[in-house]
């Protein structure tokens, strides 16, 4: 049990799945949870993914992708929706870094991040629904594996630019093998679900986290929690875009 405590308490840091806290050890497991995110999100990839399929078998396209959607956001409890919020309301300011990183820590939602959260659930509803039935379950049992590597990838290349809260743990455990494992992982699944389509949506979140890392880098000169949640969400949505890209180009999933 002992090994499996980082496991524990990665579910029980990422998602709403119940975690018995006795599972979960202490602060140093959390620390060493980073290796098990991405396998977290391919765990969650399965669960959103065969609630897809059964949705799609008793309901039309659409009501279905809204339903698998909301599962999505929630089997995170929109954690990571709320930090597209904030980094959105922060980002999109045009305010200096310290005034940035005030708006982000307030609980308040502006106008701003109501846009992001509205945005980000239309493109996901409409990427899912508008994936052909052959393609479906790769492309969702990617997306929340892509949204969980943005994390290790986010975490490993930036600095936690503030003074406390849960990144300050994190930031003592950085280690190179996670972001390679996690990669890895991500491209493998992806080849598997889809073939060529499916390593180059594993390389398009990639790039994606990339330039948005740059962003953040840009901005405020590392990461919060809310970049690493704005991150999670929009790596997610990627998988399901490439997939709709090569079908419109005739490439197939």
């Amino acid at each position: 049990m002992g090994w499996f405590r980082p496991l524990f308490a990665g579910l029980a840091f990422l998602t709403v799945l119940p975690v018995p806290g006795r599972w979960c050890g202490e602060s140093r497991d959390l620390e060493r949870s980073v290796l098990w995110f991405a396998p977290i999100g391919a765990l969650l990839g399965l669960l959103v993914a065969g609630f897809d399929r059964i949705a799609n078998a008793l309901l039309p396209v659409l009501p279905a992708s809204v339903l698998t959607v909301l599962v999505l956001v929630g089997v995170s409890g929109a954690l990571h929706l709320d930090g597209l919020a904030d980094t959105a309301d922060g980002f999109l300011s045009s305010r200096p870094r310290e005034r940035i990183l005030e708006i982000m820590k307030d609980s308040r939602v502006g106008p701003m991040g109501v846009l992001a959260i509205v945005g980000m659930l239309l493109l996901k509803v409409a990427a899912v629904a508008s994936l052909p039935a052959e393609a479906r379950f790769g492309a969702v049992l990617l997306m929340p594996l892509a949204g969980r590597t943005a994390l290790v990838l986010m975490m490993a290349t930036l600095r936690y630019v503030r003074d406390n809260g849960l990144g300050t743990a994190f930031q003592r455990k950085r280690r190179m093998f996670a972001p390679l494992f996690s990669v890895a992982l991500l491209a493998g699944i992806g080849y598997a679900a889809a073939g060529l389509t499916g390593a180059a949506a594993a390389a398009a979140a990639v790039g994606t986290t990339a330039l948005f890392a740059l962003w953040c880098l840009a901005k405020i000169g590392g990461y919060t929690g809310d970049t690493l949640g704005a991150a999670c969400e929009i790596a997610e949505v990627v998988p399901a875009l490439v997939v709709l890209m090569a079908i419109q180009r005739g490439g197939g999933a």
